[in-house]
């Protein structure tokens, strides 16, 4: 079983509802696509599950709104420090040693391609998304409380630098 960082609270293992993995395997497979082209890293994902304390401990942190039409949510990807100064690093091509404003704009960038890849293969299944601005938390340890009264699906990934974790809180919206 996949172990947390040891700054981050294990997520309950809760069976997800079919319903929930049509919406959760996008961000898998746009996360794995995307730090692979991007940092030439192969994230290994663990198994989703629904995380029951909703606060978010890492060391830096991109999120972004998604709403569309009939779908709306948050996404969040969140690093170690080794795993982004890692995938930093190899991203622009020289070693990143600091978690300083460069690493806060690859984050960034990270968060819109990854959305991105995910919206984009949500829309084959009828949802329509809107752009979003993400935004980025570089804080030692910080914590993200994340208010909702939807299930936060979180999905653990490791690298060989360290872990990171993508949370996706996305619900289908009253018609």
């Amino acid at each position: 079983m996949q172990q947390p960082a040891p700054h981050q609270p294990k997520a309950e293992r809760t069976q997800l509802p079919a319903m929930r993995a049509d919406f959760v395997n996008p961000f898998i497979t746009s996360t794995v696509n995307v730090i692979g082209t991007m940092a030439s890293i192969q994230p290994r994902p663990g198994k989703p599950c629904i995380k029951h304390d909703l606060r978010n401990y890492a060391d830096v942190t991109g999120i972004i709104g998604l709403l569309g039409d009939g779908v709306e949510g948050t996404m969040a990807i969140s690093f170690a420090e080794t795993c982004i100064l890692r995938v930093v690093s190899n991203m622009l091509g020289e070693e990143i040693t600091d978690l300083n404003h460069e690493i806060e704009d690859a984050v960034g960038e990270l968060t819109n391609m990854i959305s991105g890849g995910a919206r984009a293969e949500l829309e084959t299944k009828g949802h329509s998304f809107r752009m979003a601005i993400p935004s980025v938390i570089t804080r030692r340890g910080h914590s993200i409380a994340v208010i909702t009264r939807f299930p936060v699906v979180q999905i653990p990934f490791e690298t060989d630098y360290g872990p990171f974790y993508v949370e996706a809180c996305l619900h289908q919206s009253p018609t």
